[in-house]
């Protein structure tokens, strides 16, 4: 430990160097935890959690031996805005809450909303209009893809595409392109999962410690996601042999399999399809113009908008709220809160601060060589971790440092939060294990008896992440010197 005790020296904090160290191989022992989830059989919550009460009691028994004035002990203050402060437990200021509110309410609101057959209906909608046709049907369920994982959860998004294209695939008599289309279709949730400041947790965990707001996020983000698309797209095309149908006879067969398919069937009520495309544009555009709205209603955050809107989905189910309760991933937001607090604790121990040293070091090379080694690194540590958690500690190192933002403590447009990013992301990719929505892409392919081992995947994917990510560097570059 003697490497962690010189840099703290040199740092000139209070937190003594074996501390600091030991610390850090928690933080270490929680990421392959989690890395390894499927293989201890523990929920996310349950890891983390675990850690997070681990790291609370460690620190503060830490904290008493040492004698020292330890800046976390088991209660601590917030200042509420009149002025007072009221005593808390340490782990409730130390949660984002705008985070947790963020993602509860956009998960309502979401669940609700796809029970009016919306998504669905879209879906067939968009196969009807293909006519049967291989490459056209690639190019609307990429763009379903690109859309769904948008405005909903990637995985969800992987659900509904995936089982559609399933059915279209064996209704056409194409189930030799199964393989392709659902690889595709896994891949382009990530690079969809960009588009807005919502469609990932990365997105928001980010955007929320650089102060980027949803109309800027979409803006910045929405050239690389449409030509990224267009590359994947085409990239599957010549990797997987998807072609247009060359005769008229072999299209005249297509159309008609294709019109057994009924969009109607997927909307149980007309009132209701109608209420939540209403609702739907409505929650876009508050998001959107989120600072424009009167009454210092931007004060209380996005959150506060998806719990809002969410509120109003669920009246149409009024005696129904529960199912709905229990749809909402509790996983997630109990896995996020535990997060919070043992960053929270890294960050007291300086564990985040020698890191801090290791990113800074990165960020100091030359301009497009310091953006590509932060965009690779974090998209290498994302292929074989959660992204959450990597999100997380990289955001919050990011907002400290003088590099990223500036002289006044506040920079949104700097180019290493969007290498954050588009890494976090991207790099779900490279790995079936890089992102939840690539594990629904191999349990589908799987349940369609189709060939295709782990290796097998990484050497067709990383194929395709190569191609986003080298996209990615060359788009920040370009952002930094535009922007």
């Amino acid at each position: 430990m003697g490497i962690f005790f010189a840099l703290s020296e040199v740092a000139g904090h209070e937190v003594p160097g074996w501390v600091t160290g030991f610390y850090l191989l928690v933080l270490l022992a929680m990421v392959l935890c989690l890395a390894f989830e499927e293989k201890i059989h523990a929920k996310k919550s349950l890891i983390v959690g675990t850690f997070a009460g681990f790291c609370l009691v460690t620190e503060t028994v830490i904290g008493y031996f040492t004698d020292r004035a330890h800046p976390m002990l088991p209660f601590g203050s917030i200042t509420l805005p009149n002025g007072h402060e009221i005593a808390l437990p340490i782990y409730v200021p130390a949660i984002d809450w705008s985070v947790i509110t963020i993602i509860l309410g956009a998960s309502l609101f979401v669940e609700v909303t796809s029970r009016s057959g919306i998504f669905t209906w879209l879906a067939i909608k968009l196969t009807k209009q293909s006519k049967g046709d291989p490459w056209r049907l690639l190019i609307f369920y990429g763009a379903l893809t690109v859309i769904f994982s948008a405005v909903l959860n990637n995985v969800t998004a992987m659900i509904i595409v995936g089982s559609l294209t399933t059915v279209s695939l064996g209704k056409l008599e194409r189930r030799d392109l199964l393989l392709g289309f659902l690889i595709t279709e896994g891949l382009l949730t990530n690079v969809g999962g960009l588009l807005t400041l919502i469609s990932s947790v990365p997105n928001i965990i980010v955007g929320q410690a650089a102060g980027i707001g949803f109309v800027p996020f979409f803006l910045t983000s929405a050239p690389f996601v449409f030509v990224a698309t267009l590359v994947t797209l085409f990239q599957a095309r010549l990797t997987f042999g998807v072609k247009s149908l060359a005769t008229d006879e072999e299209r005249k067969i297509a159309a008609e399999l294709v019109t057994g398919f009924d969009e109607k069937e997927s909307v149980p009520s007309v009132r209701f399809f109608w209420c939540s495309v209403l609702l739907l544009l409505g929650f876009i555009v508050c998001l959107a113009g989120q600072s424009a709205l009167p009454w210092d209603l931007d004060e209380l955050g996005m959150g506060f908008v998806a719990l809002f809107f969410a509120g109003l989905a669920l009246w149409f189910y009024k005696n129904e709220v529960d199912t709905f309760y229990k749809a909402v991933d509790w996983d997630l937001l109990g896995f996020f809160a535990s997060l919070f607090v043992v960053i929270y604790v890294m960050e007291q121990a300086e564990v985040l601060g020698i890191i801090g040293k290791g990113i800074g070091a990165m960020l100091s090379l030359p301009g497009p060589a310091a953006q590509a080694s932060l965009l690779v690194s974090a998209a290498a540590a994302s292929s074989v971790t959660d992204n959450i958690p990597l999100a997380a500690v990289l955001a919050k190192i990011l907002a400290v440092n003088p590099i990223v933002v500036g002289p006044e403590g506040s920079n949104p447009g700097s180019p290493f939060w969007w290498c954050v990013i588009y890494g976090a992301n991207l790099g779900g990719n490279i790995t079936p294990i890089g992102s939840a929505s690539t594990v629904v892409a191999m349990t589908i392919i799987h349940k369609n008896s189709l060939p295709l081992t782990f290796i097998g995947f990484v050497k067709v994917a990383s194929a395709f992440a190569i191609v986003q990510i080298v996209l990615a560097i060359g788009y920040v570059w370009i952002t930094s010197l535009v922007l």
